[in-house]
């Protein structure tokens, strides 16, 4: 690498950052000289993660506690984030959860469960981003390969992560005229809790080859990319980080 770090001066903030993905995330975010606030429901965890983002390279990090389906707590975390970073340049929309329930099995209280976190965390961000964004901006919007191909049970799971890649497109529509840039990411099997935790995969019902499976760095790799001027051209998209899983036949 050659200059000035690709985030060098940026502020990022991104969700579900206590581990996994959001983690990873932040790390290489950070790394590439953003300061990351990095925002997630488990207070004591994603604590842990500042320190360790901090701790591998990152300018500044601050961990947020904040439930990402309550308007009021992303509120909260970008005004923070403002005031001790003076800015916001990056959103990463990462949080999320799955049920696993067949179809006549599945709740009200299921479906909103979900919907909060998956969908509507990710648009009240977007809502925040679109107000408190100075100038050019990204959001990256991770979105999953269950929004193309699915499995069973995990309806409430897919529908949310099918509507991101429409919130994605509008926000990418509105975001253009602003310098805000809003793409999205569909990984596929990443080798994280929720993954070995599935269970279609612990029942055997769900096989994933371990050559199709990624390491959180992979997507955070094509997150950074999303979210820094490499990507300046690339508006709307959906790019599909899945190791090719779904081209087998």
């Amino acid at each position: 690498m050659t200059g000035a770090p690709r985030f060098h001066g940026k502020v990022a903030i991104v969700t579900g950052a206590a581990g996994g993905i959001g983690l990873a995330t932040a790390i290489r975010l950070g790394s590439e000289g953003a300061r990351v606030t990095l925002a997630d429901i488990d207070a004591a965890r994603v604590a842990t993660a500042a320190a360790e983002v901090h701790g591998a390279g990152a300018p500044d990090a601050w961990g947020s506690h904040c439930d990402v389906g309550r308007e009021s707590d992303v509120e909260a975390t970008v005004e923070e984030t403002i005031r001790r970073f003076g800015r916001v340049d990056v959103v990463v929309n990462n949080a999320g959860l799955m049920v696993f329930k067949p179809i006549e099995e599945q709740t009200e209280g299921d479906w909103m469960r979900v919907l909060r976190v998956d969908l509507l965390g990710a648009f009240f961000f977007t809502k925040w981003a679109f107000r408190r964004m100075q100038g050019a901006g990204a959001i990256v919007n991770v979105s999953s390969i269950h929004a193309i191909e699915t499995t069973p049970l995990v309806v409430s799971y897919a529908a949310a992560k099918s509507a991101i890649l429409s919130l994605t497109r509008s926000a990418a529509l509105e975001g253009k005229p602003r310098g805000i840039r809003v793409n999205a990411i569909l990984p596929g099997a990443v080798d994280t809790p929720m993954l070995r935790e599935n269970p279609n995969v612990v029942s055997g019902r769900e096989h994933v080859d371990p050559r199709f499976v990624g390491k959180p760095e992979d997507i955070a790799d094509a997150i950074a990319f999303l979210a820094s001027d490499d990507a300046r051209f690339i508006q709307g998209a959906a790019l599909r980080a899945d190791g090719g899983r779904l081209d087998r036949l």
